[in-house]
C-alpha cells in the first residue's frame, strides 16, 4: 500500500524518470532527472525497498562517514517533487535510480501506483543509446510511443521496435496497459565516445523535454558544460587522422539525411524557444541565440567543424543501435 503522507496536492504533475544502467548511454537520461532535480531543489518523498528490486552483487551499497559514524546508501529508486512555479506551473514528479535486477513488473506496478495516487498526466522516460552519430553534430533525439493517438497529437513516432529490451520499453508497456498517458525520449551518443558524462546528450534531452512538455527548464551551466565537453572530444581526437577520416563520414551521412528537416519544422521549433528563452529574461531583451538555449550546439546541415574523433571506442552504458539515415531506431 502506498502512502504519500507530506505530498501537496499537485498541478498537472508529468512523472519525469530515468534509470541508470543499458537505457543511459554516458549517463546522458539519469543526468537529465538530477538537473531538474537540482534546479528545482527537489524534495524526495518516498524510495523503493532496495530489498525487492537489487541484487547487491551487481550494484553494491557504499559505505560513507558523517560526523565519524560509519553509514550505508543502498542502491534503490528514489520519487521527489519539484514545484516549477512560473506564469505557467507545472509541477514535476521525478523519479530517478537504477535498472532493477529483478521483479521488474512489480516494479512498474509500485511506479504506477505513485502515479496512480499523484494524479500523474503523461510519464516520459528519458533514455540514451550508442548510435553512429558524430559528436560535433546535433544530439539527435527521438519522441516514441505505443499510444497512436498521442503520436499524432504530440507529433511523436509510434514505437516499431522489436528486440531486446530494458527497463524503459518496460515501463512505458506498463503504462499503455494500465491507460497512463507515456512517452519515452531518446538521445543517441556517439559510440566512440561513450564514457560519461555527456552534458551536450543530457541538453539535448532537457531541451526536447522543454517543448514536448512546454515548460522553460532553468539550464544554468549546462550549455557552457556541453561546450567544453564538445572542445575536449576535438582536442583528444586531433591527432588521429583515421578518426577524423571516419568522424567525416558519420557527418556526411547525418548532413544529407537532416537536409529535409533543416529547412522547416526544425528551425522553426529552435526559432520558438529562443523567442521563450529571450521573453524570460530580464526586460525580454533578446541575446543571440546560440548563448541563450546552447543552440551553438545544434550546427547547421552545411557547416562544417574539423572532424576528429577519440581513438577508444567503449561498447558499455546502453544499448548499441545501427544509425540509418533517419536517425537511430528506438524503443518504447
Amino acid at each position: 500500500m502506498i502512502e504519500l503522507e507530506g505530498v501537496p496536492e499537485l498541478i498537472d504533475p508529468v512523472m519525469i524518470c530515468a534509470f541508470e544502467g543499458w537505457n543511459d548511454a554516458g549517463d546522458a537520461a539519469s543526468s537529465a532527472v538530477a538537473h531538474l532535480d537540482r534546479e528545482w531543489k527537489g524534495e524526495v518523498f518516498a524510495a523503493l525497498d532496495a530489498e525487492d528490486y537489487y541484487d547487491f552483487q551487481v550494484n553494491r551499497p557504499t559505505i560513507w562517514l558523517d560526523g565519524g559514524v560509519r553509514k550505508i546508501t543502498w542502491p534503490t529508486t528514489r520519487l521527489s517533487v519539484v514545484r516549477t512555479g512560473g506564469a505557467k506551473p507545472r509541477d514535476l514528479v521525478l523519479v530517478r535510480g537504477i535498472e532493477p535486477s529483478m521483479r521488474w513488473r512489480s516494479f512498474c506496478n509500485e511506479i504506477l501506483g505513485f502515479a496512480h495516487e499523484l494524479g500523474v498526466e503523461l510519464v516520459v522516460v528519458l533514455g540514451s543509446l550508442l548510435g553512429d552519430t558524430p559528436h560535433t553534430r546535433p544530439v539527435p533525439v527521438t519522441g516514441v510511443t505505443s499510444d497512436p493517438d498521442l503520436a499524432r497529437t504530440m507529433d511523436l513516432e509510434q514505437s516499431r521496435y522489436e528486440g531486446p529490451t530494458g527497463i524503459v520499453g518496460v515501463l512505458q508497456e506498463a503504462c499503455a496497459h494500465a491507460g497512463v498517458p507515456a512517452v519515452s525520449l531518446w538521445a543517441a551518443v556517439p559510440h566512440y565516445v561513450s564514457q560519461p558524462p555527456n552534458p551536450k546528450a543530457t541538453l539535448a534531452l532537457l531541451n526536447r523535454l522543454e517543448d514536448l512538455i512546454d515548460l522553460r527548464i532553468p539550464l544554468g551551466e549546462l550549455p557552457e558544460d556541453a561546450r567544453a565537453w564538445q572542445l575536449g572530444v576535438d582536442q583528444l581526437a586531433a591527432e588521429d587522422r583515421e578518426v577524423a577520416e571516419y568522424v567525416q563520414t558519420l557527418e556526411e551521412a547525418r548532413d544529407t539525411a537532416d537536409l529535409p528537416e533543416a529547412s522547416g519544422e526544425a528551425i522553426a521549433r529552435e526559432f520558438e524557444r529562443y523567442l521563450r528563452r529571450r521573453d524570460d529574461r530580464p526586460g525580454g531583451h533578446a541575446t543571440e541565440p546560440g548563448l541563450a538555449d546552447g543552440s551553438y550546439l545544434r550546427d547547421s546541415p552545411g557547416g562544417r567543424t574539423r572532424p576528429q574523433r577519440p581513438a577508444a571506442k567503449d561498447d558499455g552504458g546502453g544499448p548499441a543501435a545501427e544509425e540509418e539515415q533517419d536517425g537511430p531506431e528506438t524503443e518504447g
